[in-house]
């Protein structure tokens, strides 16, 4: 099909596109067949695409850089610019701007995700479709939202990986290792009193076991923080009977965060 794009028009262009995505395209192609592996002989001298290789030595390690540049943001916004200028992480090739979370700035309760799905970058939120919607119903039967003005109440969501990779398969450890300075800044900047890991990715970086089962309901302690791990909406939705086990994680939560209560002190 034979699109004018000197015509199109941005609303048409935004449901071509959520087309695809439904479609299940997850990367943009030429119109023709490329052999890849004969392009290094076959492409001319100059152009940006047909710089030389970087020595070895003069080579700058992904997860160095990534460390250097996550230092320097003062707030949130700042964190956000950094991420978006990051050039080492393939996954932000063809992908919107990076979801690097949601709510408030600052927030004593602080929702971990290893990366975002498609309802999520559609949503623009750590969470959206039928997943957002029960999180949302969740965290309000315990007074918690992740609206950003919600003060006192509010709760921040963050990805550990800001864009959805292709397949929605799960990051390669390069890619967590590369994006994880970017959330423990997050982590610096919102410092909230519990982290919530709710994802194998996210329960390996701060506890170092995937095994998000097992650790759910458990309290331990990761960046000098509480940490609660609980079970994803994802999961929540594909086997009901385990609802009641986030609704007593989330009872444990709530007695956690009442005023007084220490953080992380036994019930």
């Amino acid at each position: 099909m034979a699109i004018d794009v000197d015509t199109l028009d941005p609303a048409t262009a935004r449901a071509l596109l959520d087309w695809q995505l439904e479609m299940g395209v997850d990367c943009a192609l030429g119109p023709g067949p490329i052999d890849r592996f004969a392009l290094p002989d076959r492409m001319p001298r100059g152009g940006t695409s047909q710089q030389a290789p970087v020595p070895a030595s003069d080579a700058v390690d992904p997860a160095t850089e990534a460390v250097r540049l996550a230092a320097a943001p003062a707030d949130l916004a700042a964190l956000h610019d950094a991420v978006a200028a990051y050039p080492h992480c393939d996954l932000r090739r063809g992908a919107p701007a990076p979801l690097l979370g949601d709510g408030p700035a600052r927030a004593r309760v602080m929702l971990l995700r290893g990366a975002p799905d498609r309802d999520a970058v559609r949503a623009g939120r750590a969470w959206g479709g039928t997943q957002g919607a029960l999180l949302d119903r969740m965290l309000a039967a315990i007074g918690l939202c992740r609206d950003s003005d919600a003060g006192a109440r509010g709760v921040r969501s963050a990805l550990l990986v800001p864009w959805n990779p292709p397949g929605d398969r799960d990051p390669t450890p390069a890619e967590v290792a590369m994006m994880r300075p970017f959330l423990d800044r997050q982590i610096a900047l919102v410092d909230p009193e519990v982290l919530i890991p709710t994802d194998r990715l996210t329960c390996d970086v701060l506890l170092g076991d995937r095994d998000v089962r097992s650790l759910r309901g458990a309290w331990a302690e990761a960046a000098d923080r509480a940490v609660l791990p609980m079970l994803p909406p994802s999961y929540l939705l594909r086997h009901a009977d385990a609802k009641r086990l986030a609704w007593r994680d989330l009872l444990e939560l709530d007695a956690r965060l009442r005023p007084h209560t220490p953080i992380g002190a036994s019930s």
